[in-house]
């Protein structure tokens, strides 16, 4: 699978929130877990209290709907039972 043909994750966080550095921090860990698995993370500036991550543009995670941010470890197996299911997360599983 070419890197162009893996999936593309997208966060959109409210800037007047002020929650670049969280989405920053999620897309670092995205990245750091799922180097060959994914095509990339795109963070995407929104407005209005907005926190998502899409999947190819799915919403797999809206912090509207859930009420909360995602615990890292939550966020990691969503991301995994979508790209690489069955593949082991090590102590995020334990």
């Amino acid at each position: 699978m070419t890197l162009s043909d893996r999936p593309r994750i997208e966060i959109e966080y409210c800037t007047q929130c002020r929650w670049l550095m969280r989405a920053a921090w999620m897309a670092q860990e995205l990245l750091l877990t799922f180097e060959q698995e994914i095509g990339g993370v795109t963070l995407v500036p929104g407005s209005e209290g907005v926190f998502e991550i899409r999947l190819d543009g799915t919403r797999i995670w809206s912090r509207k709907d859930c009420g909360k941010f995602p615990e890292m470890k939550d966020l990691k197996r969503l991301v995994r039972d979508r790209v690489a299911p069955g593949r082991d997360l090590g102590h995020v599983d334990r």
